[in-house]
């Protein structure tokens, strides 16, 4: 299967060109301000390559930092009614109480909580209010807002509330964008509603952006179906991520650390993606990213769904270097995208980390004559910044001290050394693009994490075999062929602390594509 894998960054669009597991051809440009134009332009540059009467593409996958930019920027996000259904018992911190105030006040939510719910038990807290949710999809209705999040407590454990909450709603305005909190987060009725409120403000851009890159495709002549690339290292149709715009977040750093699986055959292992502006650090388990466990913060704001456990530190390509006295720093500030303008190793006027690598000879770029006359003493210092910061990323990642390997990645891998610490790095071919290789070779999931009551003739074989299927069927509404569907992930942990033996399942299973029309 031919496959486009495609990266948006903030510094570069990487694109690769993909047949079976051999890659065809690969570009690095740098992103345009009009985001669209650059996909184009690297859809055109792979394909311009190829030679006459080649097979057509078969498939393309974007990655995108559309979503999580408008959440940092505060930009693109629509207006939200929130709908809690928790009362009497949630009502002391209303929807958003701890959002940034600036987040806050740019989704401007139209707030309502009305009595229903469940117990931890699975029992009623007290009958569903219909009428009050009824009222409220009307008054929502009239203010012009389309984007709806229904929260109920402890809808992980029973999703019959928010499920019977949307089915008014949909009467009422029957255009609405409705996300509902369980099919997103976990147990924490906070962090579960903050990021259903999040997925409900991005919709409307999740449309839009679905939208603007079948554009761009059909301007570049492609009409083969396309996906956006997920947090998990899956790809997803493009429609159906429109609707879940939250999981494309930290897409990118997943991306990378699928292609460098793919490009050297490690399974397991520390990825190094190496950038214009930061450096992305994350465990590879199984050649799939290690997923958090723990609350995660998005543009400030407590989450409690799917995310890799990835984090970031401000060192790329394009961090700015300055000596300060007998202090030599190396960011967090970048020249970005303008790093090929502004280096001095490009006729620039600013001294960046790759101006460092390149004066030392540990790379190629450029020319090195606008260098060369650099003080050593400030070379040694700030290769000396660059690898005390990567060490020091690297020790937070590990998990034990056994040697595992180190894979660096991205365009600016050329600042990682030979050797860091005790363990050995690996840069394979195509480094440079191992995030584009990653969307490209990215398999469709269906995952299914919640609690289930061993209670009524339930076993745990029977409810594993629930949570698979309900799996498998997600996989395949979002495109994948049944007939290649595998689970790769299945455990259950039973929770001591609620009653009627309840049991929290986690399945994932990954199927290739089915050939759907996006």
């Amino acid at each position: 299967m031919k496959r486009i894998g495609i990266d948006v960054g903030g510094t570069n669009t990487d694109a690769v060109l993909i047949d079976g597991e051999t890659v065809l051809d690969a570009v690095k440009l740098p992103t345009t301000s009009d985001v669209m134009q650059g996909v184009v332009n690297a859809i055109g540059s792979v394909m311009a390559r190829q030679p006459g009467g080649a097979s057509p593409v078969d498939a393309v996958m974007i990655g995108t930092t559309h979503f999580t930019n408008a959440v940092v920027e505060r930009a693109r996000l629509e207006r939200v009614g929130a709908i809690r259904i928790a009362m009497p018992a949630g009502a002391s911190l209303p929807p958003m109480v701890d959002w940034p105030d600036d987040l806050r006040e740019a989704v401007d939510p139209m707030s309502f909580m009305v009595e229903g719910g469940h117990e931890y038990d699975g029992r009623p807290l007290v009958p569903l209010d219909r009428e009050a949710v009824r009222e409220a999809a009307m008054r929502i209705r009239d203010a012009g807002i389309r984007s709806v999040g229904i929260t109920a407590l402890f809808s992980p454990l029973t999703t019959e509330c928010e499920t019977e909450a949307a089915d008014i709603v949909r009467s009422v305005i029957p255009q609405a964008r409705i996300t509902l909190s369980h099919t997103l987060g976990r147990i924490g009725l906070l962090e579960r509603e903050n990021v259903t409120l999040l997925n409900a403000a991005l919709q409307g851009l999740g449309e839009g952006t679905v939208d603007a890159f079948a554009e761009a495709l059909r301007e570049s002549g492609i009409h083969a179906p396309f996906y956006l690339t997920q947090n998990d290292g899956t790809v997803v149709l493009a429609r159906v991520a429109a609707a879940n715009p939250v999981y494309s977040f930290a897409s990118g750093p997943t991306n990378s650390m699928r292609g460098a699986a793919f490009l050297t055959g490690v399974r397991d292992g520390i990825v190094v993606d190496i950038g214009g502006t930061t450096t992305d650090i994350g465990s590879l388990q199984h050649g799939f990213p290690r997923q958090a466990a723990t609350v995660v913060d998005i543009g400030g704001v407590r989450t409690n769904f799917r995310m890799p456990d990835v984090f970031s530190i401000g060192l790329g390509g394009g961090s700015l270097v300055r000596r300060n006295g007998d202090a030599t720093t190396v960011g967090p500030q970048s020249v970005g995208y303008r790093i090929n303008s502004e280096a001095l190793v490009f006729g620039g006027g600013t001294l960046t980390a790759t101006d460092i690598a390149v004066a030392r000879g540990e790379a190629e770029i450029g020319d090195a004559s606008r260098v060369a006359d650099i003080d050593p003493a400030l070379l040694d210092a700030a290769r000396a910044e660059i690898t005390r910061m990567l060490e020091r990323a690297i020790e937070r990642t590990r998990l034990s001290p056994d040697p595992i390997p180190v894979i660096a990645v991205g365009g600016g891998s050329i600042l990682m050394p030979d050797r860091i610490g005790d363990l050995d790095v690996i840069r394979p071919e195509n480094f440079a693009v191992a995030n584009a290789v990653g969307a490209a070779i990215a398999q469709i999931s269906g995952e299914v994490d919640r609690i289930f009551s061993l209670e009524k003739g339930l076993t745990r074989e029977i409810c594993l075999k629930q949570a698979e299927d309900e799996a498998r069927q997600k996989a395949i509404r979002s495109g994948a062929s049944a007939a290649t569907i595998e689970t790769i992930e299945r455990e259950d942990v039973p929770l001591a602390y609620l009653p009627g033996n309840a049991t929290r399942i986690h399945v994932k299973v990954v199927g290739e594509m089915g050939g759907h029309d996006a």
